[in-house]
């Protein structure tokens, strides 16, 4: 059950990947042309954003493929992290653009060069506000379902450059009245690119680094206990290590001093079983005796 989960979850993250991809291709080609006609910098950066968006989708199909492998002899666990490790080079990515956006709009204000703006930016940038906040939603659908980070990273992707063009758009209107319009809009565009990657690096690294178990774990790994015995456990001492889809929990029990060596290994491999089958868990347990 649980690895039909996991290779839905692959085929939900492609699908993602490859229709972001090519949307997002062809969204830079119209901006592309759309900011050299017009001469605006903050359009062309806008048109960059949206390809690092196709880079980030390529990441993402990357990131599901090697996370779907199997577990080998190097990588006994499976390759689930690989889907964290291609969200911290989205937002690798996402840094890179944001910096070199602001290096141009700050050469262009300058320099005191102004956009010429026109019908072919207005239509444009509403096309590209519409897509890119369509393309967010399904991206963000897609990672509820699969709890993939970087499908989420993708989302925000998305939405940085929806909102980035929601701002472009005010400054079209507004560029006849103040020639520095481009240049800031390009700042402004750039800063949220480097705050949406600093969010996307910021969850990625605190789950590469290791997260504490909810709060409410003992609780389902207690009811899961009872339905193999009686018995309190007591359950203590719960590490919980995750590895993409796959997840690794290791905790301590306490049972009676005089049961047998079998007797206690039978009963824990049963609730292990039970764990597995209930929440999806590969459960180790620690054993020990009750003092008291």
């Amino acid at each position: 059950m649980h690895r039909n989960k996991a290779q839905q979850n692959t085929r939900i993250a492609y699908l993602e990947g490859w229709v972001s991809f090519g949307v997002n291709l062809f969204l830079f080609v119209i901006k592309l042309w759309a900011g050299l006609v017009t001469g605006s910098v903050a359009i062309v950066a806008d048109a960059w954003h949206t390809l690092s968006d196709s880079l980030s989708s390529v990441v993402v199909i990357f990131g599901a493929r090697v996370s779907a492998k199997p577990p080998d002899k190097e990588h006994p666990f499976g390759h689930g992290r690989a889907e964290l490790i291609a969200s911290v080079l989205i937002a690798a990515l996402l840094g890179f653009m944001a910096y070199e956006f602001i290096h141009e709009s700050i050469i262009k204000l300058s320099g005191h060069e102004a956009a010429h703006f026109g019908t072919i930016a207005i239509v444009v940038t509403i096309i590209s506000i519409v897509v890119k906040e369509a393309l967010a939603q399904y991206a963000f659908r897609a990672a509820r379902k699969t709890k993939y980070s970087s499908l989420r990273a993708d989302g925000w992707h998305h939405r940085t450059d929806a909102i980035s063009s929601g701002v472009i758009l005010v400054g079209i209107l507004l560029g006849k009245y103040f020639w520095w319009i481009d240049g800031v809009m390009g700042i402004l565009v750039a800063i949220m690119i480097f705050w949406a990657g600093y969010g996307i690096l910021k969850q990625a690294m605190s789950r590469l680094l290791g997260e504490a178990p909810e709060p409410d774990l003992v609780n389902h790994l207690t009811a899961s206990a009872k339905k193999i015995t009686s018995l309190d456990l007591r359950i203590h001492h719960i590490h919980l290590h995750e590895y993409g889809d796959h997840k690794e929990l290791t905790f301590h029990v306490k049972l009676p001093p005089k049961m047998t060596v079998e007797e206690a290994h039978d009963l824990i491999e049963k609730v292990e079983n039970q764990i597995w089958d209930d929440l999806g868990l590969a459960a180790t347990v620690h054993m020990e005796p009750r003092r008291h």
